[in-house]
This record gives structure tokens, C-alpha cells and sequence, in this order.
């Protein structure tokens, strides 16, 4: 069985483990790691330092006193639950599978508060048209600047109009239907997969043309642009920790964590919103988790309010109140077994989550 794990406690159950890195991106794609845990616990790896630090739990959670009052709530398997979301701070919504953390976030806070905002990770685009510098709006500034240094008109940069291959409309590939068999797509003759067509092509800015510019990340794209409308949306990209994509890479090809992050880019300065992301740490390694929790704090210091639903403990650790749902599952759940901070929980005798934390906050991998 081969599974792709950021979980310490399922690396405690793994056989053999092999590691990638030593970082993101162009910075990947190397086996930095293979062997045991016992050998991973003293290897010098991004994975290995994060397994040899304890669970930190937040010693100076942030005060509230006001909050969002949730009154009889009963959806799906809630037991008319009445509890207090605060403001102003980063709470975690926690328990088992199945215990109605969930729904008391997204559904029953959600419902209430039609204002609130929820980033998911649910894909941003699913067409290969769709890319971090058209998500952002970095791509309008861009084709504007070759537009000026050329003296043609902005289309001649969009593989959506004038600059699109006339083959295959910018797609780059081109699908045949086999009629009794799945469609095949192969690379376009015409542009050879480049998308553009040669007059496109032919235009530059300050040496490059649009195809090797959207082929920059977008860390190196931040030092070779120096108008600041399109350095301003890449710069938070950069602070989401996604300065590793590259301009035109398909937003369908992101992971769920890139795609919140890319989200959570467009919202770092807004402030007096409510934010709930359920399981936002899903598929994060631990030096991602710092950043994102980062970016949490980000939020809570503009006067938003955040709320997670999370199983990582790094997650919980650090959050400034919890409400911890259960005890079990699905019938056996949806029942307030704790509110209080990350210390707090620890003490709770009848939090399965409480009982982990504590261990973890102790323990080395």
C-alpha cells in the first residue's frame, strides 16, 4: 500500500517512508529521504526537523467578549446545540469524524451570518484557461505593458483573442473523436502546444514574449516586472507561499491547499469579515501549516474573524478557542463537549481530541 501522508501519526504506522524536496515547485522533486521513521527522526529534512518539534499549544490566546450566538441548532445530527462563536479571534471547530463540527460551521455559522465568507478548497478553475496571473488580475497589467511596448493592442497577449493559436484556439492540444473509442488529445501541429500564434509570438517586453514571461514563476516574475500594478497582486501570492507557480500554470493542475491559499491572496487586507475554512490544513505539510497559520493571524490582526474546522493538532494547538463536538460519530455525535482554549482542552476528561493534544504537546515522533 502506498499512500501520500503529512499526519506524524500515520507516518508512525508506515513501514518505509520516502520523502520529496527539499522544497516546492522548481525547488522539488528530489528523494531527499528513504528508509524508516527511526531513521527519518534523525535525518535533516524539512519533514524530520517538523516530527522532532513538539506540538506547541498557544500560550497567550487572544481575549473576546463578544460573539455570534448559535441557538437550537439542529441540522443533520446536532442535538439543538446552543453555543457562542467569538469574534475578533481564530477558533477551531473540533472532534471526530463525523461529530457535526461541519455542520455547525459551514451550515448552521454560515446561515446565520450570510455575510460570512467560506474558503474551501474546491477548484478556482477548471480549464487551462484559468491561471494564477489571470486569477489575481496580474494578467490584465501584463498584457497592457506588451501592449504599450509594442503598439498593438492588448488581445495580441490573450491566448483568448487575437494572440490564440487559429488551430487550436489557445488550447495548445487538439481532441479527435474516435467515435467508438474515448476522445485523444494531442499537441497542436500548428503551435506545436505553445498556444500562440507566430505574430504573438513576435512581440516582446524587455526581451521576452508573453509565452516565457507566463512561463516565470512568480517569485521570478516579481524581480522582472517593475510596475507595481502587477507586482502588487504577485507580492501576495508570495506571502501566501505559492511564489514557486509559475504565471500560466492551469489553476486546475493546484492542490487543494494552493487553491485556499490562492483564495486567501485576494483577502489578506480586508478587514471586519468572518471567515470559515473547513479542514484548511488538509494536504499541508507542517512548514506549510506554519505559513498558513500565519496567514491566520494575518486576518484576525485586520479585525476579521476566522474559523476552522481542523483534525491537525498544529492547528488546534495554536488557535485561540476551540469547541470540540462528539464524543462520537454520526448519531453518537453532534452534542458541545468542550468550549475553552487550546490549554484548557488538554484538561478535559471527556475530549478525545484533549487527550491527543496533550500527548502530542509532549511527545517526539
Amino acid at each position: 500500500m502506498l499512500i501520500v501522508e503529512h499526519s506524524r501519526q500515520m507516518f508512525q504506522l508506515a513501514d518505509h517512508i520516502i520523502e520529496l524536496g527539499p522544497a516546492a515547485g522548481e525547488h522539488g522533486g528530489r528523494v531527499v529521504y528513504q528508509g524508516d521513521l527511526a531513521g527519518l527522526a534523525d535525518a535533516d529534512t524539512a519533514t524530520a526537523r517538523a516530527l522532532r518539534r513538539p506540538v506547541e499549544i498557544n500560550p497567550n490566546p487572544l481575549p473576546w467578549s463578544e460573539g455570534f450566538e448559535i441557538t437550537d441548532a439542529h441540522c443533520h445530527n446536532l442535538k439543538h446545540v446552543n453555543v457562542t462563536i467569538p469574534k475578533g479571534i481564530l477558533t477551531a471547530i473540533t472532534g471526530v469524524a463525523g461529530s457535526g463540527k461541519s455542520t455547525l460551521a459551514t451550515y448552521e455559522l454560515a446561515a446565520r451570518r450570510p455575510e460570512a465568507i467560506t474558503i474551501d478548497q474546491k477548484p478556482i478553475g477548471t480549464s487551462i484557461r484559468s491561471t494564477p496571473a489571470t486569477y489575481t488580475g496580474a494578467m490584465d497589467e501584463i498584457r497592457k505593458l506588451f501592449a504599450r511596448a509594442n503598439g498593438v493592442g492588448a488581445g495580441w497577449f490573450s491566448f483568448n483573442s487575437k494572440g490564440a493559436c487559429l488551430v487550436c484556439k489557445g488550447k495548445g492540444k487538439v481532441t479527435y473523436d474516435m467515435a467508438f473509442a474515448e476522445p485523444v488529445e494531442v499537441p497542436c501541429e500548428e503551435c506545436g502546444g505553445h498556444r500562440y500564434n507566430p505574430t504573438a509570438l513576435g512581440y516582446t517586453y524587455k526581451g521576452r514574449n508573453i509565452e516565457t514571461v507566463m512561463a516565470l514563476t512568480i517569485e521570478q516574475a516579481l524581480n522582472f516586472f517593475d510596475d507595481e500594478r502587477v507586482r502588487r497582486p504577485l507580492r501576495t501570492m508570495v506571502d501566501v507561499g505559492l511564489g514557486y507557480l509559475t504565471l500560466g500554470q492551469p489553476t486546475s493542475t493546484l492542490s487543494g491547499g494552493e487553491v485556499q491559499r490562492v483564495k486567501l491572496s485576494s483577502e489578506l487586507h480586508k478587514r471586519g469579515n468572518v471567515y470559515i475554512l473547513d479542514e484548511p490544513s488538509t494536504g499541508l505539510h507542517n512548514n506549510d501549516l506554519a505559513e498558513l497559520l500565519a496567514l491566520l493571524r494575518q486576518l484576525v490582526d485586520g479585525s476579521n474573524t476566522v474559523v476552522i474546522v481542523e483534525h491537525r493538532l498544529e492547528m488546534i494547538a495554536k488557535a485561540d478557542w476551540v469547541i470540540d463536538m462528539g464524543p462520537a460519530g454520526g448519531s453518537e455525535g453532534g452534542h458541545v463537549l468542550f468550549a475553552g482554549t487550546p490549554a484548557e482542552l488538554t484538561a478535559c476528561p471527556d475530549s478525545r481530541t484533549g487527550a491527543y493534544l496533550a500527548a502530542a504537546a509532549q511527545a517526539r515522533a
